[in-house]
């Protein structure tokens, strides 16, 4: 046996599932919360610890670390249970969000911070699968919808309540914070939520484990380097790439021998997983194209506080919210293409429109725009992870939840990359407006505006060159969400109305039947 003994979740009445639900739910928001928390709240912290330079690994280490715990920790829960992976990740987090608020310098706030990816990395994939395990294909719909709300809140909310803890409080507050709220998503989980107890002879793949954690962390730190530390054509870019490639094939190779592998090649043979795992992939890039940069945008080029600038993107918040539930909610009668192809469309719109801020701009215009792009956003974020899920196999939820995640992961840290070395060109154009002898003094790229105080007397130029290029990102971030209409054309059906699942004596569900009464 290769999995948890089988718990019969269906004994679970509604109250205690919705209990569980919500300690999962908070530990998920926490986790998606801190990739974004110190947006706002990092130039204090540059301010007290220094370590200018190290600016970009604070965002960069949590997402590494929790994008290589994804795919692991979701294995690892169909093997282990939901409930003792959720309880070893929210400990690993509150760990790291601890040691985060009493650090001394920029190094060890990185180090801490990738402790907090970890554990989020943990996190995200138990509390989306858990979904499956406690609600029916037909209930799911709107469940998701919900979580895929609370996603978007916590991944919006985050540049606001760091602004505002950081102004009114102290950034040290922006970690601690977590401390009481995840003994909290403990306290609703540690006694509801069935234990399940895993079955003798589980074999971890550790050598897939090892060869997943290797080949992600080449790649994405390739996406991270290239085009800022050394050119995307060059031997490092040539090296990072053949390393990566190199553990690919290995990791692939070990996957189709290993007896329980932590991601089955089979898989990749579920068209529907294949969609769900592209769509998840350019949703990641798009959305974290606007979270990395709209709050220091609003607050460099537009001029207002830490607060107000996480503020700001609360529109985007709300628009996601509303489509999101709405699509759970009729997803069973509208099936997933129609939602999947409007949305693209939407959120292209609203990045277009994006675009066109400048330094005279208003607040108002910019909610505007959030809210257009929201609205896009949402109708993608839950249908996905429903689809996803409805066409797994029972045994095989946790690592398909992840799998997914894993894309959208994987979309948000190559975006950084991306998104920086497309701002950092168009920033090298538009500078050219300065003097040579000042051009030839100053940086180009988004380290420039710490040279504003040496040439204050250019430093609109300096800022309208740094507004101009963030924007012309969005403008890229569009054109990257529009693709995602190559694949929704093609997605089919909707989630079934009714699925019986058969196990086997002692939980096997690979032989599982279904009864599907509308597909």
């Amino acid at each position: 046996m290769q999995k948890t003994e089988s718990v019969n979740w269906s004994n679970i009445d509604k109250r205690t599932r919705g209990m569980i639900m919500l300690g999962l739910a908070l530990g998920m928001l926490l986790a998606i919360l801190d990739g974004t928390i110190v947006s706002t709240s990092l130039p204090s912290i540059v301010s007290d610890l220094g370590g200018n330079d190290l600016y970009s690994w604070v965002f960069t280490g949590f997402m590494l670390c929790e994008t290589i715990m994804i795919p692991i920790a979701g294995k690892l829960s169909d093997l282990y249970g939901r409930k003792r992976l959720f309880l070893i990740g929210i400990a690993i987090f509150m760990v790291g969000s601890a040691l985060s608020g009493m650090c001394n310098n920029m190094t060890e706030l990185i180090l801490f911070r990738a402790i907090q990816g970890l554990g989020g990395g943990i996190l995200i994939p138990v509390a989306t699968a858990a979904v499956a395990d406690l609600y029916s294909p037909a209930e799911r719909g709107k469940v998701q919808g919900m979580l895929g709300s609370l996603f978007a809140v916590a991944m919006c909310l985050g540049p606001f309540l760091g602004g505002y803890i950081t102004d009114n409080i102290s950034w040290h507050w922006v970690f601690f914070i977590n401390i009481p709220l995840g003994i909290m998503a403990v306290i609703m989980t540690m006694k509801k939520f069935p234990k399940q107890e895993p079955v003798d002879g589980i074999k971890v793949d550790y050598t897939g484990i090892a060869l997943l954690s290797a080949f992600l962390l080449v790649f994405l730190l390739f996406f991270t380097w290239a085009g800022v530390d050394f050119p995307w054509i060059s031997t490092e870019s040539f090296i990072m790439v053949a390393v990566s490639l190199i553990f690919l094939s290995i990791f692939i190779w070990n996957e189709y021998k290993a007896k329980d592998p932590i991601l089955k090649p089979a898989l990749f043979k579920n068209k529907m997983f294949v969609e769900c795992s592209i769509v998840m992939l350019i949703f990641g890039m798009a959305m974290m194209g606007i979270m990395a940069y709209l709050p220091i945008f609003m607050q460099v080029v537009v001029g207002i506080s830490a607060t107000n600038s996480g503020a700001i993107i609360l529109p985007l918040v709300i628009g996601v919210m509303i489509t999101s539930m709405l699509s759970g909610f009729t997803v069973k009668i509208t099936g997933y293409r129609p939602w999947l192809i409007a949305g693209p469309i939407v959120s292209a719109i609203g990045m277009f429109m994006m675009s066109t801020l400048n330094m005279d701009s208003s607040s108002m215009t910019a909610t505007a725009y959030l809210f257009l792009t929201g609205i896009g956003l949402g109708c993608v974020m839950s249908i996905v992870m429903i689809a996803a899920q409805n066409s797994a196999k029972k045994n095989e939820m946790g690592m398909t939840t992840s799998s997914v995640n894993l894309f959208r992961s994987i979309g948000s840290t190559v975006a950084v990359g991306i998104f920086t070395t497309l701002i950092n060109g168009k920033i090298a154009s538009e500078l050219l407006v300065l003097p040579p002898e000042v051009y030839k003094e100053i940086p180009h790229s988004t380290g420039v505006l710490d040279y504003i105080m040496y040439f204050p007397q250019y430093a609109h130029d300096i800022i309208n060159a740094y507004g101009n290029s963030v924007t012309f990102a969005f403008m890229i971030g569009g054109f990257i969400m529009l693709t995602v209409l190559a694949v929704a054309i093609f997605m089919k059906g909707k989630p079934p109305e009714e699925i019986e699942i058969t196990e086997t004596e002692g939980g096997d569900t690979s032989g599982e039947s279904e009864t599907q009464t509308s597909v």
